[in-house]
């Protein structure tokens, strides 16, 4: 999401119509996050589909999403964000469709990788238009509403994943939760063709395919064997792929030193990371986003654990959901009383509200459970934005654009690596067993690790270095701006 934004002396009349549409577009990736959450065990019985299977159909989309989301910034700054977001849309509306209709295993991790890379392509035209179309005095409002998108795709995504399987909607299935775009995007594409005003950067950067693809190669090491080894042994390819994934990291390291010396574009300025304390923002950012895991882990506990239907289940999680999307309304609130561990304070209380989801299944108290789940979400609406905050004005203002795009890509790494990770970790612990006591044993040891997670995240968040009288002013004008 690296652009500059383009200032009109007199404001598109159309751009409230057009935020909408820019809306939408940046509510289909995490709605389609969510979504399928809720789906995984129905999509496992239908394939009878291995544990790793699950975990790729996540982490698939999760990797490409956060490896391509610069580099589709970056294709708006050259190629006009109208048309890339166009050609982003329809290109996650067939994505859909691979996935909606997907014959096999297999094609649906593709599909789900395609539309990875769709949404990167689609969703950072949002942002880029929303700066080059409102003027100063409508933006903040403007990206209130962006910002809440997110928490309203997240609770959709959790309650309508459960409601189209249980409606079975022309006798789809789980299939209905990606075909629902089509019809969505069908509606949205017109729109946007006559409504949205074309906008560029006036300084575009070029495009670092070469970086592009060495952190994909890199990443796809690093994650496939973490995924598929522990299912079939370990075997002698998951470990080389495993011994390649650093000298590989390294040569991408390399490639973008090289490029910052000859004076190109990167897609990771290594200039950037020498900013006081960014390196560990993003750090921090890693391991925030171990969160990513809970969705599939404690999916699968409701479902396959307390026998309970999609649609049970997703209602289950929506205390979660509904603190995610309140959180962020009192982020301004816990800024003024925490200051500086604002971001800390929210991950604490999502990892005590993950020990707490821990304790009362293990104890089989689940009439508190809807509590827990209420500060799992508050926690992390909180900590995000405060979060990104923190990291973006890390940097100088002109580069708060490749920022923002490097914290998103940290975030969605971090998720890609959790459920890799912490769902491998639950998966051995059940191993074959089916009981409800197994499951639930094996999701407290998951969420216990999750919230360990968070609370080192917490920690980065707190101790990298920072200039309080410097950025104090800022930052309280940015913590009203996200409450």
């Amino acid at each position: 999401m690296d652009f500059v934004p383009t200032l009109e002396q007199t404001p598109d009349p159309r751009r409230w119509i057009a935020l909408a549409i820019l809306l939408t577009g940046a509510f289909l990736p995490p709605l389609d996050f969510f979504i399928v959450n809720v789906a995984l065990p129905s999509i496992r019985e239908d394939f009878h589909a291995s544990a790793s299977t699950m975990q790729l159909i996540i982490s698939g989309y999760a990797t490409t999403y956060a490896v391509m989301l610069i580099t589709g910034g970056r294709l708006g700054d050259l190629y006009g964000r109208r048309n890339v977001f166009l050609a982003g849309m329809m290109g996650f509306a067939a994505a859909s469709a691979l996935c909606g209709f997907a014959w096999s295993p297999l094609v649906l991790v593709v599909g789900r990788v395609l539309q990875g890379l769709a949404a990167a392509i689609m969703a950072p035209q949002a942002l880029a238009s929303i700066n080059a179309i409102f003027p100063d005095g409508e933006k903040s409002k403007a990206l209130s509403f962006y910002a809440l998108t997110f928490g309203v795709a997240s609770m959709a995504g959790l309650f309508l994943g459960g409601a189209l399987i249980a409606l079975n909607v022309l006798g789809l299935g789980w299939r209905a939760i990606f075909l629902i775009n089509l019809p969505v995007i069908a509606v949205a594409a017109p729109f946007a063709m006559v409504i949205l005003r074309e906008t560029r950067s006036d300084h575009p950067s070029r495009l670092d395919l070469g970086g592009a693809a060495l952190i994909a190669v890199a990443l796809f090491a690093l994650i496939a064997p973490l995924i598929e080894g522990r299912e079939q042994g370990w075997p002698i390819w998951s470990l080389l792929m495993l011994a390649a994934s650093l000298p590989l990291l390294l040569l991408f390291w390399k490639h973008e030193q090289k490029l910052e010396a000859a004076g190109r574009d990167p897609i990771l300025a290594p200039r950037l990371l020498r900013a006081p304390g960014l390196k560990r923002g993003l750090l921090a950012a890693l391991f925030f986003y171990a969160f990513a895991a809970f969705w599939l882990t404690f999916s699968v506990f409701q479902q396959a654990g307390l026998g309970r239907t999609p649609f049970e289940a997703g209602l289950a999680v929506l205390p979660a959901a509904v603190g995610f999307v309140l959180g962020p309304f009192a982020s301004g609130h816990i800024f003024r009383v925490f200051g500086r561990y604002s971001t800390a304070a929210g991950m604490s209380l999502e990892a005590a509200g993950l020990f707490g989801t821990a304790a009362l299944i293990s104890l089989e108290a689940s009439t508190l459970l809807p509590i827990a789940l209420f500060f799992v979400g508050a926690g992390q609406g909180i900590a995000l934005p405060n979060l990104v905050r923190t990291v973006v004005q890390r940097v100088d203002p002109t580069q708060s654009g490749l920022a923002s795009g490097l914290v998103n890509s940290m975030l969605q790494i971090g998720g890609a690596l959790a459920t890799a990770l912490i769902a491998g970790l639950f998966f051995s612990i059940l191993g074959a067993s089916t009981d409800a006591t197994s499951i639930g044993h094996a999701y407290s040891i998951s969420a216990i690790a999750i919230a360990i997670c968070l609370l080192v995240a917490a920690w980065l968040s707190v101790i990298h270095p920072m200039n309080d009288d410097a950025r104090r002013p800022s930052d309280t004008r940015l913590a009203g701006k996200t409450s």
